[in-house]
């Protein structure tokens, strides 16, 4: 049995994005919910996983700071907040891909810990 989008749901997992979003020192992404708003959304904010979106739990699409939450898949409440946090992970660490360190940061991050605003590394060139 999959979640049920209602307005209480939908309210619920706007309020979780905003508390991560703000331990995570990101910008509160835009956020779309049902396949329906995926495709309803101007095709360059969903490129790349715009017609396959369906498929997963959620979509982080990074260049425009928006995540899919896909609440007709998700089958409860862990699923659901492991989903979120995952999905702003990706946001926060756009330079990391699936693997240890990633599902280390989304365990931290569902432990409740707070994690500096990205900063882009510096090109480490010496003066001599």
């Amino acid at each position: 049995m999959n979640m049920k989008l209602d307005d209480e749901l939908r309210l619920v997992i706007l309020e979780k994005v905003g508390v991560y979003s703000k331990r995570f020192s990101i910008d509160e992404p835009q956020v779309f919910l049902t396949n329906k708003e995926v495709l309803a959304a101007p095709k360059e904010i969903t490129e790349g996983r715009r017609t396959t979106a369906y498929k997963y739990y959620g979509v982080s699409y990074l260049e425009q700071n928006s995540i899919f939450i896909n609440v007709k898949r998700i089958p409860d409440d862990k699923t659901l907040e492991n989903t979120i946090v995952h999905e702003l992970i990706h946001q926060r660490f756009p330079y990391l891909s699936h693997g240890k360190r990633f599902n280390k940061l989304v365990r931290q991050g569902l432990r409740g810990k707070t994690f500096d605003p990205y900063q882009k590394r510096k090109s480490s060139k010496f003066s001599c």
